[in-house]
């Protein structure tokens, strides 16, 4: 990389995010942004933007962001949450002149694992036997995005 860091991310309640720093090295993890119940409901998307901040701050400049781009949703509250966490993605790229791009699911699944409607577990094996140890489908999402993007990007695809 050429002196700044890509991250990816898995949007949703409890949203995975892998990022491969400028030397090179990866690292991920997943983080929960919901407001307690004794909170306004804007206060999960204002630790949402904080930590886009300092994540800004400690992997080094970010580059660029990809994201899953998820055009379909289970129920209403998923798409509503899933919405709320673009619109201050894109808002806050805008802002601090990052490039944004989203991909669909199953680009990202059939990268990982040969199936683009490979299912949760697939996904989670198939980062696992690339040396990654996800917590959850969040974070193996997230890894398995930031390396399409990595390969997009090396033109291996």
């Amino acid at each position: 990389m050429s002196g700044s860091s890509l991250l990816a991310l898995d949007l949703g309640s409890t949203l995975g995010w892998a990022v491969q720093l400028p030397d090179g090295s990866i690292t991920s993890g997943t983080a929960t942004f919901r407001p307690s119940r004794f909170e306004g409901g804007g206060m999960g998307w204002l630790r949402f933007r904080r930590w886009l901040d300092e994540m800004a701050r400690s992997a080094g400049p970010i580059g660029s962001i990809v994201f899953e781009e998820v055009r379909r949703h289970a129920g209403t509250a998923a798409a509503h949450v899933y919405g709320g966490f673009l619109a201050h993605l894109t808002a806050w790229c805008e802002q601090a002149d990052v490039p944004y791009q989203g991909v669909p699911v199953g680009t990202i699944k059939r990268f990982a694992t040969g199936k683009g409607n490979a299912g949760k577990d697939a996904v989670i094996a198939a980062m696992r036997a690339r040396g990654f140890t996800p917590a959850d489908d969040n974070e193996a999402d997230a890894l398995a995005l930031l390396l399409w993007a990595i390969a997009a990007r090396d033109g291996v695809q």
